[in-house]
């Protein structure tokens, strides 16, 4: 998985912008249960009022608050508030302040200043206690005024038995409990205190709006920019992929089946895709959420944080468990897919076969079996995660119940508010849910994985075939030149050559035929040259130059190759045609078609050139898809004509009449035919007769059928010694 981040760079970026928005969309997230309790707490249960501290009050009052207080915090007040009387304020000022508070008109008030919010809490500390001492005083029947004449020591006693109560509760619990008394007397100075609590429950309201709209936007856009990140990436993999594979030589495609390589460029590039989302949008972001959630429950001071404790290990043991059990099945996934995808393909394109031995019921037994192997693989995987969720859904309903029930109890007691329980519940939910997430992705990643290995093995194989740093140049004089000195090959990890001492010289204006046995070595030879494997012994020279040596791209420029298995691609002609040289105009494509005697059919196709070729060329026949396959090669006009066994599906007649066009065509060229057909070379300047892998015989037919035993056999399998004019 690690090998794949190098592929990450052109994102870096985008990927640092999601992140920012994950961290935006994190914040929003777990302000709501705050602003939700607020609006228990603050907007209903105290009526709108934040805090103790009395924004408007009788300065009556003020005065039986401040006889419970030190000199340090009664001037502390007093330099906080204005006092508002008919005698100290403009008669302009007097009448807007009885609009304000109808109650000026009675008694005098005092009204709270401008301050700043360490100014505010400092009062708050001071208020809430004196006013839960002022507001036991008048449930005990007490006179305020009265007890302000007594002694000093009796005063100081009620404080220190009331502040003992007093300690055993929370400070949210003696502000709001401070409420009743500040509610009571703004209505007594004529505060709307019903307006001021709609006022605050509508505002905190809209903020919450508000930032659900920015968490929302947020996670739209990271969403969008994860897949279309994720989608670039799995485009770019598949970019390079493909240029991989097409630089594969034969060895390369040895190691890895047909199969096995679509799988790898497709669903295996498509779990990454789908992991990368996962990793933008739920990896990435169920950390920053989950450690939030646990800041704010530790520095909210709640006394339930051992819940979220108890949750975690829960969920901890559950995921360990359950991976123990699903990790081993989606590493056998993939191979499952790969086998499916290998025994599809060949179903699909040896269909006929299939049919011709009646051997549709092995095929569907074999399809059944790869078929029943991954359906129980992904049900057994599938089985397990849905089991998963109903566990989680249990824990976290339990988790919610246990706080409940446990915040019930501190409510009675006075040690927590109704709205902290229920931001409590909501940050354990988010606690709980990020590392629910982070499991269910995490159940995920090993087949990523699985897929993220195999798509780096494509992109990490050392290709065997590559450009050498000192590259030779072609030699003008030596053009159309093809010389085997000494050549010897074997596959790899072969313990025997399959071919040895291979030396021969084929020139322009020449045709060299190979002829041999099954499994001589005729198509090894042609594969040497185009450089589809590199020889292990000897060299091969081009123009003079070693093939190896020179760039593979000029090397096979000079080539026109018509191979054994004639391949169209899915197109019409004229792209088929055009397959080696684009550029080239109709009249060179009908010229090479008629050399190649395929223009009749050509010209029979009301669409013309413009016919249309199904995949592989399976909606024409084999002598039409080996003519094609010829008049491509002939469009390229190379220097160098090689033809493997590439007529062994035309008629005696086409087959003549195509060689006598195609002599005269490539008189300048180097001809080189693979054949099994003895009377298709016998007018080749020079034939090349294999056996084993070695060379046993050359030179012309007539040289051939008196010194070479080996050519003779074949010659006289093949044809009757009056044909062979002996």
């Amino acid at each position: 998985m690690l090998n794949l981040i190098k592929h990450l760079k052109p994102f870096a970026l985008t990927i640092i912008f999601i992140i920012i928005l994950l961290f935006i969309q994190a914040l929003c997230d777990l302000s709501l249960p705050g602003y939700m309790s607020d609006i228990v707490n603050v907007g209903i249960q105290q009526g709108g009022i934040k805090d103790a501290v009395p924004e408007v009050m009788r300065l009556r009052e003020l005065n039986k608050i401040t006889l419970y207080l030190n000199e340090e915090d009664k001037e502390r007040v007093k330099t906080y508030y204005n006092l508002l009387t008919k005698s100290s304020l403009s008669a302009d000022k007097y009448k807007a302040y009885v609009k304000k508070y109808p109650g000026l008109e009675t008694e005098s008030l005092v009204e709270l200043k401008d301050i700043d919010n360490k100014q505010r809490d400092e009062l708050n500390a001071i208020f809430g206690r004196a006013i839960l001492l002022v507001t036991e005083i008048n449930r005990l029947g007490l006179d305020s005024n009265q007890l302000a004449q007594t002694s000093p020591l009796v005063i100081e006693e009620f404080k220190n038995r009331a502040g003992q109560k007093l300690a055993l509760m929370e400070e949210s619990m003696i502000n709001q409990a401070a409420m009743n008394y500040l509610r009571q007397e703004y209505k007594t100075v004529g505060f709307d205190v019903d307006k001021l609590q709609t006022n605050y429950i509508f505002v905190t309201g809209l903020w919450m709006l508000l930032v659900t709209l920015l968490s929302v936007a947020a996670t739209i856009t990271v969403s969008f920019l994860a897949a279309r990140m994720a989608a670039g990436l799995s485009k770019k993999l598949r970019g390079h992929v493909f240029r991989k594979v097409v630089s594969f030589s034969h060895t390369e495609f040895d190691k890895f089946s047909t199969a096995s390589l679509i799988t790898r460029s497709t669903n295996d590039i498509q779990q990454i895709q789908i992991l990368m989302v996962m990793l933008l949008r739920i990896v990435f972001y169920a950390p920053i959420l989950g450690i939030g959630g646990v800041l704010k429950v530790l520095n909210s001071g709640f006394s339930m944080a051992w819940i979220i404790g108890v949750a975690l290990a829960v969920i901890l043991i559950v995921v360990i468990t359950m991976f123990s059990v699903v990790m081993p099945k989606f590493k056998l996934v993939q191979k499952f897919v790969d086998r499916l995808n290998l025994i599809t393909r060949e179903i699909l394109t040896g269909t006929m076969v299939i049919r011709a031995f009646n051997n549709q019921n092995y095929e569907e037994q074999k399809f059944n079996t790869a078929n029943t192997d991954l359906t129980r693989t992904n049900l057994f995987v599938n089985r397990v995660m849905a089991f998963m969720m109903p566990i989680m859904m249990l824990i976290m309903n339990g988790i919610a119940l246990l706080i409940v029930w446990v915040g019930a109890h501190q409510v009675d007691q006075g040690v927590i508010q109704v709205g902290h329980i229920m931001a409590f519940i909501q940050y354990a939910m988010m606690i709980i849910m990020a590392f629910l997430m982070i499991s269910m992705v995490s159940i995920m990643l090993p087949r990523a994985a699985v897929s993220a290995e195999r798509v780096a093995q494509v992109l990490e194989t050392d290709i065997a075939i590559k450009d050498a740093q000192d590259l030779e140049l072609f030699l003008p004089e030596c053009r159309g030149r093809v010389e085997f000195q000494n050549v010897s090959f074997r596959y790899p990890d072969a313990q025997a050559d399959v071919l040895s001492g291979i030396n021969f010289v084929a020139r322009p204006g020449q045709t060299t035929a190979i002829v041999g046995g099954t499994g001589s070595g005729k198509t090894t030879i042609i594969n040497l040259l185009l450089r589809f494997y590199d020889v292990t012994g000897g060299r091969i020279l081009v123009d003079g130059a070693d093939v190896r040596n020179v760039p593979q791209h000029e090397l096979r420029q000079k080539i026109g190759y018509v191979p054994q298995k004639a391949l169209l691609f899915a197109g019409s002609i004229k792209s088929n045609l055009q397959y080696g040289v684009e550029s080239a105009t109709e009249s060179e494509l009908l010229r090479a078609a008629s050399i190649a005697q395929i223009l009749d059919f050509i010209q029979g196709k009301p669409e013309g050139l413009d016919a249309e070729i199904a995949q592989g060329g399976a909606n024409v026949s084999g002598g039409q898809r080996q003519r094609l396959a010829v008049a491509r090669a002939l469009v390229k006009k190379p220097e160098i004509y090689i033809f493997d066994d590439s007529f062994s599906a035309l008629d005696f007649k086409t087959d003549a009449a195509l060689r006598r066009a195609l002599k005269e065509e490539t008189r300048d060229s180097t001809v080189i035919i693979v054949a099994q057909r003895i009377n298709t070379i016998m007018n080749a300047d020079q034939i090349i007769v294999l056996d084993e892998g070695k060379i046993v015989g050359i030179g012309t037919h007539d040289k051939l059928m008196q010194d070479c035993e080996v050519y003779r056999q074949i010659a006289l399998s093949q044809l009757s010694e009056e044909e062979l004019a002996l």
